[in-house]
């Protein structure tokens, strides 16, 4: 097998000299994770990279990307740059530009890594295919993503993500996407813009890294579609490809049918009726299916095989997966949607908590934690969550977080079941009461720790079959 790189390939990307050479299987900013053979790339963040190139070379690192000497490791096992992010880029910009694969570009307020995943899965189905992984959608895992990204790809999934204005432009010119897609644009990041408005302005930064003959890909239902219509034409898209329940949608549902575990979803696309069902359930699925299957015809795909394909999907840890637990003698369903949360996606993770069926004696759950980054709004905005939990028959409520106070306040003393300041508190309360049949789902913000009460549950499963 082809390795990724050698240690020549990579100090000639960077442009410096190279003592050693050899072949290198992975790139790695992790000693946690790190596999023999890797090349280590000393980022400095909360902390300094070169202080675990030691460590790297100890685990089998094949050489170290620093921008000093590293005392204690030999010259010939490191390769000199004089900005360690910059030589990451340097290594992007030379992968992207000796692949021949197609490659797209994904960003939107909500649903993008769900999309970015969907895509990798099916892609993978048809052929060789790379995508970023987990969430590395900033500033050094869009690099990193490319760096990584096998000089045999055929296809390319890159997902940009941002929380300024300005953000995406310098990743989307090093993805250089010949696919763009905005999935939606929502009050997220409201904190650091004056108005929604602002955001959709962000998300349409990703249109402006478009290679010629680019195609763009937008939600056709939202507010914003005519705003990044305007900017996919501004960047020079040939070609503006919508989805959606709009009658003028390119890919237009006709039909869906929501279900506990799966979704059923019926699209008319050029002139043509398609049904297929999604392996993973709510409405929110059906339009990400949407948007996927548009980029995939853009690329190059095969729009029937991934259809059909859709199948096979499943929610993600953290974004919707379920998991059947014991407790007291019986099981109860658990639903993690611990990963992240804004407005518009809690509403959609209580909306398919309340198709969940509870078992005899089983009770609707939602345990939510802080939606963060919101701004002066946030008070309102999570007040504002009761609407839905009353709407979608949940039967308890369970809170977190300072921000979550105003939902308490807001929430039907029927529905109250506790509240605390922080997750490891409520973690508590919720195993205290959890039974056989309840289904309960747990969303907040990632610094609102929920993945805490996810492992509360897990670890009282794991006592019950003990």
């Amino acid at each position: 097998m082809e390795p990724l790189w050698t240690l020549k390939t990579i100090a000639q990307a960077c442009g410096v000299p190279c003592a050693g050479d050899g072949a290198v299987g992975g790139l790695s900013i992790d000693t946690r994770t790190l596999a023999p053979g890797d090349l280590f790339v000393a980022l400095k963040d909360v902390r300094d990279g070169h202080d675990f190139v030691p460590d790297a070379i100890g685990k089998g690192a094949a050489a170290a990307l620093v921008s000093r000497d590293v005392p204690g490791v030999p010259q010939e096992r490191l390769i000199k740059v004089v900005d360690t992010l910059k030589g990451l880029e340097a290594l992007a910009r030379a992968r992207r530009a000796q692949v021949s694969a197609r490659v797209a570009a994904v960003t939107g307020s909500v649903g993008k890594t769900s999309t970015k995943e969907a895509l990798r899965h099916l892609l993978s189905l048809q052929a060789p295919t790379h995508a970023s992984v987990a969430s590395y959608n900033n500033m050094w895992g869009v690099p990193l993503s490319l760096a990584r990204m096998p000089v045999a790809t055929r296809f390319g999934i890159f997902e940009i993500g941002m929380n300024h204005a300005g953000e995406i432009t310098p990743l989307t010119a090093q993805v250089r996407p010949h696919v763009a897609i905005v999935t939606m644009v929502a009050a997220v990041h409201l904190e650091n813009f004056d108005s929604v408005a602002g955001i959709a302005d962000a998300k349409g930064e990703i249109f402006s890294g478009l290679e010629p003959g680019g195609i763009a890909v937008i939600n056709g239902d939202i507010e914003w579609t005519d705003r990044l219509v305007a900017h996919a034409r501004a960047a020079g898209a040939s070609r503006v490809v919508t989805y959606g329940r709009a009658a003028g949608a390119d890919v237009r549902l006709a039909e869906q049918s929501l279900h506990e575990e799966h979704s059923q979803a019926t699209i008319v696309h050029k002139g043509r009726s398609l049904s297929y069902r999604i392996g993973a359930p709510g409405d929110h699925w059906v339009m990400n299916s949407l948007g996927v299957l548009a980029v995939i015809e853009a690329l190059g795909g095969s729009l029937e095989q991934a259809a059909t394909d859709m199948s096979t999907l499943s929610a993600l840890s953290g974004r919707g997966a379920r998991e059947r637990l014991k407790v007291g003698g019986g099981t109860f369903d658990l639903i993690d949607e611990s990963y992240n949360a804004n407005p518009l996606s809690m509403a959609t993770a209580i909306a398919n908590l309340g198709r969940a069926v509870p078992g005899a004696g089983g009770r609707r759950i939602a345990v939510l934690g802080d939606m963060l980054e919101l701004g002066p709004q946030a008070p309102q905005l999570h007040a504002g969550i009761a609407e839905p939990l009353a709407a979608h028959g949940i039967d308890l409520v369970f809170l977190s977080g300072p921000l979550m106070g105003s939902l308490w306040e807001s929430v039907a003393q029927t529905q109250r079941g506790g509240y605390a300041s922080a997750s490891n508190e409520i973690a508590k309360k919720v195993a205290e009461t959890v039974r056989p049949g309840d289904v309960v789902m747990i969303k907040g913000s990632y610094g609102s720790k929920m993945r805490v009460v996810v492992d509360a549950l897990r670890a009282l499963s794991a006592t019950s079959r003990s």
